[in-house]
């Protein structure tokens, strides 16, 4: 099974498993397929987390970008970090990610997990509703841009006048041609090669901090997944400069809390929101590169620590302070094989189609991660040449308390997957929930201070009684602010597999 936020995405991953490979072939067909199918969100200039249960473990893999060598807070103009061109782009890990997990995990060769998305990018492939809207939506902000680094933005995504219409064609030879090279060379090109000399040369002569010396020093991180316990069950997650952290120590605190029958109770949803708050004032504080500076990950998932913080709890909403755990007292897709290989994966341009360059003749759109490193010489997530940034993109893994694999989960979309992540728990483990529901069901996110936005969906009676408990309620009537998930557990008795792909986007869960 493969459960995508692109229909075609999912067909590439479930080809790969009908021709004999494994979960990790159909989780990297459909990732590189996705750079073609959704370039709205993702692209072969991206950043991937991934969890992997293979073999009877549970396996992590980081494969997030450093900062290159000559970007530093005295580089930054006033020293602000833009959103947007050449100052917010870090390394792109995904390629490596890729090459990495196919080379401890991977099946069938490399250049056949690949083709799929050769294919679609070569061939061409219908725009779907959702996705057409967020291209057109991209085509309006870029046509704004002035500078010769957005030039190619336009020239790739939006050749000769093309608006993105639902159901118009789209093919891209240089991106097929791209993909080509990294299968070939197996990502080597993205780094060390002919590719890493093509973006090396585009920073050069707009004006960008990203070298080719940055690209061949990049490599990723195997990393022991961190997990916190909830209603018998273990729910997974990377480790910073991630932050999965904040839907851990959510879960934790809310996990000393009997919840209200009705999921849309206005009580249980006023503490899942404090406990919201409380993870996020932490992870907002702490996390950062823990390869620079040291995070206290133990201590925030500490079960006194989740004790202390639930005691802040009370009948209104306040206001989310960082607490000091050290005193006393971060597109998704989801995949499975019939040989118990479960895959939890994550890649993202970040903001929509990232930083909006895009090195010309390659179809390479570059990510803007870096926009989340603070400013703040104080701060553990300062800015610092060869540092990864506070990273939005997790992906997440259920468990029973004994380790029993139930599978992979995860919700696209910024600050709003923690907490995601957080509600598709909830939906799961304590309101039973099948994986479509789980994810279908009404959503909230914090946004800052005392501000909640809530889906319509909710109703009024429940967003007032939030607002008589002192929350700053906004409805919100775009389903794009509260993320866009997938889902796949697995029977640990029977094997069968049981998958969801929400109603906010054009996913598809595909099975064999």
């Amino acid at each position: 099974m493969v459960a995508t936020s692109q229909p075609l995405a999912a067909q590439a991953g479930l080809s790969l498993l009908q021709a004999g490979g494994n979960a990790v072939d159909a989780a990297i067909a459909a990732a590189a397929a996705l750079t073609v199918v959704e370039p709205t969100s993702n692209g072969i200039g991206s950043d991937l987390f991934a969890l992997v249960h293979m073999d009877g473990q549970l396996h992590g893999l980081n494969a997030s970008g450093r900062a290159p060598a000559a970007l530093t807070l005295d580089a930054l103009p006033d020293r602000t970090l833009p959103s947007h061109g050449w100052l917010p782009v870090t390394v792109p890990g995904t390629v490596r990610g890729w090459a990495d997990l196919h080379a401890r995990f991977g099946r069938r060769p490399f250049e056949e997990v690949l083709a799929p998305a050769i294919h679609y990018a070569r061939h061409g492939y219908p725009l779907s509703p959702v996705l057409a809207a967020n291209w057109q939506r991209g085509i309006q902000i870029h046509r704004t841009r002035r500078g010769p680094e957005f030039g190619p933005w336009l020239d790739t995504f939006a050749p000769d006048g093309f608006t993105a219409p639902v159901g118009a064609l789209w093919a891209s030879e240089a991106h097929a041609r791209t993909l080509e090279a990294i299968a070939a060379s197996r990502g080597e090109s993205f780094y060390a090669g002919a590719l890493a000399a093509q973006i090396d040369a585009f920073a050069r002569q707009t004006g960008g901090l990203l070298t080719g010396d940055d690209l061949a020093a990049h490599v990723s991180e195997w990393v022991t997944p961190i997990q916190t316990a909830y209603r018998g069950h273990l729910v997974h997650e990377i480790p910073p400069n991630g932050q999965g952290i904040a839907a851990l120590i959510a879960l934790g605190i809310l996990d000393g809390v009997e919840l209200p029958e009705h999921r849309d109770d206005a009580r249980g949803l006023h503490v899942q929101i404090e406990a919201m708050k409380l993870a996020f004032a932490d992870a907002l504080r702490h996390v950062a590169d823990p390869q620079h500076v040291p995070v206290p990950v133990d201590a925030l998932l500490d079960p006194a620590y989740f004790a202390a913080r639930r005691a802040l709890i009370g009948e209104t909403a306040l206001e989310p302070e960082p607490g000091d755990p050290n005193a006393h007292g971060t597109v998704y897709l989801a995949a499975a094989d019939g040989d118990g290989g479960l895959v939890s994966l994550i890649q993202s341009n970040y903001m929509g189609f990232g930083s909006g360059v895009v090195v010309p003749g390659t179809g390479i759109a570059l990510h803007n991660r870096g926009h989340n490193f603070s400013v703040d010489a104080a701060h553990p997530n300062v800015l610092a040449p060869g540092k990864r940034p506070y990273h939005t993109i997790i992906p997440g893994f259920l468990s029973r308390d004994d380790g029993t694999p139930l599978g992979p989960f995860g919700v696209m979309g910024g600050f709003m997957q923690p907490q995601g992540h957080v509600q598709v728990v909830l939906n799961t483990l304590r309101y039973g929930m099948n994986p479509q529901q789980a994810l279908d069901a009404p959503r909230w996110q914090w946004l800052a201070g005392k501000t909640v936005e809530v889906e319509h969906e909710l109703g009024g009676a429940v967003s007032r009684a939030l607002q008589a408990r002192g929350h700053d309620v906004r409805v919100q009537l775009n389903p794009n602010a509260f993320g866009r998930g997938q889902i796949i557990w697995r029977d640990p008795v029977t094997g069968v597999l049981t998958g969801g792909s929400e109603s906010r986007t054009d996913g598809q869960v595909a099975a064999f």
